[in-house]
């Protein structure tokens, strides 16, 4: 057993390069705290020189105030710093850096050269560590600061480093996350004494494209919403622009780059009705709180932030990204959307009602999003469903098609005077998949399964809410077989299915009868829909629904309970699905983020038959 060591001071080489393990993982690491105390240091211009990567040498040279000859050595100094003086500044940090640590920990594991000039010196001083006094040097106005063989003195550490390519790659990501933050600064950024980026002083949005490329642009929703001492600001893209990997996902609590799980939920439950199974979405968001309702201080390396009222701030995050992805589909410019549609308004009541300007709408819009239209059959009281709409493909004939006093009477408070129609009026259905039609602007093609998807699905979440989901008891009652763990689960789950408007019984060893259903689904294909719904149950598990878990079953009935392909459509039939969709939200994505229509103007039209020209 080996013999007690008496408990001795660390000496301060140690304690630096164990606090450089915390905080200094890889060249990047460096280069971002070089970067950020440029940022803090007031620069309008910052130059980065990589040399291997970043292996071999990091030099990050900024024109900002400089520090003063005598205050040199004291940088080198652990937790010596000019951002905070008091735990009140700590508990509301404005500043990039504030725990003043990084050259201290950097010069631990690295060759450090200091090299500084303030505005009313004659010239530069430089210092290294380990000497006593800086010495004269020549310089211009601001700091550089010199890293070089990275780890050379600590081998355990620099074995577990990668190419340099990898590294090279690493330092270019942090690169990429800092200058989408500090849009005014300029960035310049060499590799081995050759140019690889440079990016100028831009606006905020102009940044972002430079960054992230055209494409970004291409897809993207502008965001800019104030609520009291919050604010967020920034682009996220479409559902229909999503990706396999979270790798364009950007997300800036007061200028600092952070990795938060409560505003990542917040986004994500945003995208939850519009993207496809694993999807991922790119954004670029920029929050602002007041610094004293945030802790930065929770992370070794600054990545993460912990907000006083989570609650409130995923509240807010959540409703202002919902609102921007309402009504962002049927562009076909290639120009970035604003958070609003020219035919379905995304934000805001008044450019809701913007879409219908000069239209007879004596309604409000929160009355028809509250209460929407449904297809009724005549005399039928408001809100009674009738599933006109719904059907197998090729499916039953709908009562409502032979009967043109329905149509006439689907949308009574909006059928005055032939109003024009933001998705205009049905010309046609395509290849017994797509509605086309006349707006007032040109053209607009419409994937009916996907528009009607959504209608359906909306329909069901508001049924749900209110507890006005009506169940209809079939007539005749669907046999259907199932697995031993099917009909156990069924039975497991019976509360749940009984709120989601259905009713289903054993019916022998390995038989499930369905007797009841949601009235609006009645005429779907109720064997599919039943067997979907026990799925989703079965992955879910049978715990109380939230309300994900909900909206993913909703979903699952809603796919099968629209209208299907090839069936074949009346144009009242294809007026009135236009109508509805109107008044729904999210009307211009499916459940799974796909776009249900796409618009040409006149103009897109002229330019593909080169009229004058």
């Amino acid at each position: 057993m080996p013999s007690r060591r008496p408990i001795a001071q660390l000496p301060d080489l140690l304690i630096s390069q164990i606090a450089a393990g915390e905080v200094i993982e890889r060249p990047s690491s460096v280069l971002k705290e070089l970067v950020e105390n440029a940022v803090d240091a007031g620069s309008q211009t910052i130059e980065v020189r990589l040399e291997a990567g970043g292996i071999r040498r990091i030099a990050v040279i900024d024109d900002g105030g400089g520090i003063a000859s005598d205050e040199l050595r004291l940088a080198l100094t652990r937790h010596a710093t000019s951002k905070i003086s008091s735990l009140i500044e700590l508990e509301s940090v404005h500043s990039m850096g504030f725990r003043g640590e990084a050259l201290a920990s950097i010069a631990a594991v690295s060759q450090l050269t200091l090299t500084s000039r303030t505005r009313d010196a004659s010239h530069a001083w430089s210092l290294e560590p380990g000497v006593a006094e800086p010495i004269a040097a020549a310089g211009a106005l601001g700091t550089t600061v010199d890293v070089r063989y990275l780890f050379d003195t600590v081998p355990a550490r620099r074995k577990f480093l990668r190419s340099e390519a990898t590294e090279f790659g690493h330092c270019m990501d942090a690169m990429d996350r800092i200058a989408l933050a500090f849009p005014d600064i300029g960035f310049r950024v060499f590799h081995n004494d050759r140019a690889v980026r440079q990016w100028l002083p831009a606006p905020a949005l102009q940044r972002i494209s430079d960054v992230l490329g055209d494409d970004f642009n291409e897809h993207g929703i502008e965001i800019n919403a104030q609520g009291g001492l919050i604010s967020l600001m920034g682009v996220v893209t479409r559902p229909t622009a999503s990706r396999a990997r979270a790798d364009r996902q950007f997300l800036y609590v007061n200028g600092r780059h952070v990795r938060d799980r409560t505003v990542a939920h917040a986004i994500r439950s945003a995208y939850a009705d519009v993207l496809h199974g694993d999807r991922q979405p790119a954004f670029v968001l920029f929050l602002r709180v007041d610094p004293a309702a945030v802790d930065v201080n929770v992370h070794p390396a600054k990545h993460e932030v912990r907000f006083r009222d989570s609650g409130a701030v995923h509240r807010f995050v959540n409703h202002t990204v919902t609102q921007a992805l309402s009504g962002t589909a049927g562009m076909a410019s290639g120009t970035l959307a604003q958070s609003s549609s020219p035919f379905f308004a995304a934000t805001g009541e008044a450019s809701r009602d913007a879409a219908f300007a000069g239209q007879p709408a004596p309604y409000s819009w929160q009355s028809v999003v509250q209460q929407p239209l449904h297809l009724r059959e005549p005399g039928a009281a408001p809100g009674t469903f009738t599933g006109a709409y719904t059907g197998s493909a090729g499916g039953a004939s709908s009562s409502a098609s032979s009967n043109p006093a329905l149509w006439q009477s689907v949308y009574e408070p909006l059928n005055e005077q032939a109003p024009t129609w933001p998705l205009g009026r049905a010309l046609a259905q395509v290849h017994g998949i797509y509605i086309l039609s006349q707006t007032a602007k040109g053209l607009a093609l419409i994937d009916m399964h996907a528009a009607h998807e959504r209608v359906v699905y909306e329909q069901l979440k508001h049924a749900l809410d209110a507890q006005t989901l009506p169940q209809q008891t079939l007539l005749v009652p669907v046999v259907f077989r199932v697995t031993d763990k099917e009909l156990a689960l069924a039975l497991e789950c019976n509360d749940q299915l009984l709120e989601l408007g259905f009713e289903m019984a054993a019916a022998g060893p390995q038989s499930m009868t369905l007797r009841a259903v949601p009235a609006m689904l009645a005429r779907g294909d109720l064997e599919a829909l039943a067997r979907g719904v026990l799925r989703d149950l079965d992955q879910i598990g049978a715990s109380r629904l939230l309300t994900e878990q909900r909206n993913t079953l909703l979903a699952t009935m809603a796919c099968h309970g629209a209208v299907r392909a090839n069936r074949q459509l009346s144009i009242e039939e294809m007026n009135a699905l236009l109508r509805q969709m109107e008044q729904t939200e999210r009307a211009d994505q499916c459940n799974h983020g796909r776009p249900t229509w796409v618009h040409w103007n006149v103009s897109d039209l002229d330019k593909f038959f080169l009229r004058g020209q």
